[in-house]
């Protein structure tokens, strides 16, 4: 008997029009496009505007438009997870959300949350479900409205982030196709570098909390970065090794998008071409659980059946991991 595995077998990604650039960003705090790009390498960032939308307003897009992509009807979509750490409300999940205003009616959906490693781990989660014959369609989508926990006064942290979703079809095939290995990290004595203080169920929001901006992201910058730049570039290389895979076997890093000299990091300690590293941070900035998707989306075009992909991300948690797969379809083609 053949192996399931799961495929990748469409993608879409969703951003909102408005446009932050550095530029307006200089009119608000005390930065630069010069120092912002220097330290990062962002140029602008999008931005949802309006009022009553959240993260799900984002995944729906993404959704919606990975459904007509593919011909899939909504009724015929077993799981969805989304992958957030800007939910629109404690509860109910923002999965549950999404399914509801896609038409999603047959389908389970709950939320996962891996900060910036989300999507990643997510992926997983959905591949395991197919990889077990038990369910044949899974969407698995990544969205955050990272502005709606931003400080917009705070100089070191509001050039970093965007709002964005992206969405993958994930399912069966038993060629050589699809999501082969993956390698996950966590260790949860890093949240002290990074993570939201109040709001939660340790510290309840309060007049004194919401005085205190402790319901915006709180991050420790250089120990962070420490962390990511060799944990990121490590498990990378880990899964390399693993399944004997060369540079010249590599067609594509897809790292997730937080910092430019992170990125250009992971691909020079896995021995790769800079030509074969995914990069759009300049355009959307950090997009947490959607860099990923947003990164293939973008790339999609030049994608051919049979690619190596490796996926590699850092979060809050700290979370870190890297997935191992073979892309299946080629750009014109609507099947495997």
């Amino acid at each position: 008997m053949e192996k399931i595995r799961a495929a990748i077998t469409g993608i879409n990604a969703w951003v909102p029009e408005y446009k932050l650039t550095n530029q307006e960003l200089s009119k608000m705090v005390d930065t630069s496009d010069e120092w912002i790009m220097q330290r990062v390498g962002i140029k602008e960032r999008r931005i949802l505007k309006g009022e009553g939308l959240g993260s799900s307003d984002l995944g729906e897009q993404a959704v919606r438009g990975l459904l007509l992509k593919t011909h899939t009807a909504p009724e015929d979509i077993d799981l969805l997870i989304c992958a957030t750490v800007t939910p629109d409300m404690a509860f109910p999940a923002t999965a549950n959300i999404i399914s509801d205003k896609c038409g999603i009616k047959n389908a389970f959906s709950f939320d996962f949350n891996a900060a910036c490693s989300g999507f990643l781990f997510a992926l997983e989660t959905g591949a395991t479900f197919i990889e077990g014959g038990r369910y044949k369609k899974v969407i698995v989508v990544g969205t955050d409205k990272m502005s709606s926990i931003t400080d917009y006064t705070d100089r070191t942290t509001c050039p970093l982030f965007g709002d964005a979703a992206g969405a993958v079809l994930l399912e069966p095939t038993t060629g050589e196709f699809g999501i082969i290995d993956h390698i996950f990290h966590t260790d949860g004595s890093g949240r002290k570098y990074l993570h939201l203080k109040a709001g939660g169920s340790v510290k309840p929001a309060s007049y004194e909390t919401i005085d205190a901006k402790e319901h915006f992201i709180y991050q420790e910058g250089q120990s962070v970065f420490k962390f990511a730049v060799s944990n990121m570039a490590d498990v990378a290389v880990e899964i390399m090794e693993r399944n004997n895979l060369k540079p010249n076997d590599i067609a594509w890093l897809v790292p997730h998008q937080a910092n430019l000299r992170i990125i250009e990091a992971t691909g020079r300690r896995m021995g790769l071409d800079p030509e074969k590293v995914m990069i759009n941070i300049q355009n959307y900035g950090n997009t947490t659980t959607a860099t990923i998707p947003l990164c293939i989306w973008e790339y999609e075009k030049k994608l051919k059946k049979g690619d190596i992909l490796i996926l590699a991300a850092f979060g809050g948690g700290f979370t870190w991991g890297a997935i191992y797969l073979k892309w299946a379809y080629d750009p014109q083609s609507d099947t495997l």
